[in-house]
């Protein structure tokens, strides 16, 4: 079943959902709301998106460009907002939800949305074309590396090199 959603009435529920102090994406036609990031949730995507950079011995050209918290739009109309999307290039929405398919993304686990974040984000993303998704749940160390042939559970710290040439200690 699909339905429409008017673009403007779904950019101000997020504006509004935003002001309110949650966070709002849609997946799969599903809303899904989110109580704002904790400072331990914060500060783990800060350190994360502190340490990505392209591997010395990488030729892929990727630039390891980042964002945290950044909307975007994939090509069923699910609008999701990963913890740090990283890309190869500079996406090219400067206003809207960006339509590139991030390269990578990474996740850190919220109190209260272990279910989305451990499992139902890994397989939407890797099923929209996104080819490393890594969660990182502050509170157990663990670290989860997703990838289309399997998932490696990790220790943090760990260094992840990712597909596109880039890597990232979680």
């Amino acid at each position: 079943m699909s339905s429409i959603v008017d673009p403007v009435m779904l950019r101000e529920a997020l504006i509004e959902a935003d002001q309110s102090g949650y966070r709002l994406e849609l997946a799969n036609g599903l809303g899904i709301w989110e109580v704002q990031p904790s400072k331990r949730h914060v500060s783990k995507a800060k350190k994360i998106e502190q340490s990505i950079k392209p591997l010395p011995d990488s030729e892929s050209g990727c630039g390891c460009i980042s964002y945290q918290d950044l909307y975007i739009q994939f090509a069923d109309g699910s609008l999701r907002r990963p913890d740090i999307a990283i890309f190869c290039r500079e996406p090219e929405e400067e206003d809207q939800a960006v339509t590139l398919v991030p390269e990578a993304v990474v996740e850190v686990v919220s109190r209260g949305s272990e279910i989305k974040d451990l499992e139902l984000n890994p397989p939407f993303f890797l099923s929209h074309g996104v080819k490393d998704v890594v969660v990182a749940d502050p509170y157990t160390g663990l670290v989860f590396h997703h990838r289309a042939d399997g998932i490696r559970q990790l220790k943090s710290p760990v260094e992840i090199k990712l597909e596109c040439g880039c890597s990232l200690t979680a």
